[in-house]
């Protein structure tokens, strides 16, 4: 494993551990499919392909898409999008 592959899965480690259980929500993905957050479907990609920018910006793109189809439908979750630099809570409904 590549020491950049090695560095991002500790930064992802970190956040999973010091930062989500206490930020209260998930992300927008995981809030409309179910399954694994953003964070852990990166690590798991950087485990299995090694860091690859176009498959974390895809998953990104396909919360932002999560995202702006929970907030037309008007579904009654509470979440996060985490598709910029900062995560953007929303709640719909």
């Amino acid at each position: 494993m590549a020491l950049v592959d090695t560095l991002a899965l500790g930064a992802i480690a970190l956040y999973q551990r010091w930062l989500s259980p206490h930020k209260g929500f998930r992300c927008a993905h995981a809030a409309l499919y179910g399954g694994v957050s953003c964070s852990a479907a990166i690590a798991q990609t950087i485990r299995d392909e090694g860091l690859n920018l176009s498959s974390v910006t895809s998953r990104l793109a396909a919360c932002r898409q999560a995202y702006g189809h929970l907030q037309v439908t008007g579904a009654r979750v509470r979440g996060v999008c985490c598709c910029g630099p900062l995560p953007i809570p929303f709640r719909c409904g």
